[in-house]
């Protein structure tokens, strides 16, 4: 027997789990997170010059301001699409066991 919370969840996923296992859904939904994950390494590296001198002089002689925007994005969306398709991966999971308990 499936609590009222349960049947919820099950119609739910029934009529979106197509929607959210897009690679496009999941991209729009969780870039926000991958960019405030991603955003820390811009800070330090943009700061970075105030607490740590050598590494500023090295890195201003060899840096390309290309690589570190490719970095970050490349980071925001690899975190992004990871973290949306875990959250779908556990709700289809949840899914699973309960229509499974449903139909005993």
């Amino acid at each position: 027997m499936l609590t009222e919370e349960e049947k919820k969840f099950v119609v739910f996923w029934e009529q979106n789990r197509d929607q959210r296992a897009t690679l496009r859904y999941q991209l729009l939904l969780g870039l926000p997170l991958g960019v405030l994950v991603s955003l820390p390494l811009l800070v330090n590296f943009l700061f970075g010059r105030f607490w740590y001198k050598r590494a500023d002089a090295v890195g201003s002689s060899q840096f390309n301001p290309l690589v570190l925007v490719f970095a970050v994005l490349l980071i925001s969306v690899f975190v992004a699409v990871f973290y949306k398709k875990f959250q779908w991966e556990r709700n289809e999971q949840r899914y699973l066991e309960l229509t499974r308990r449903k139909d005993r």
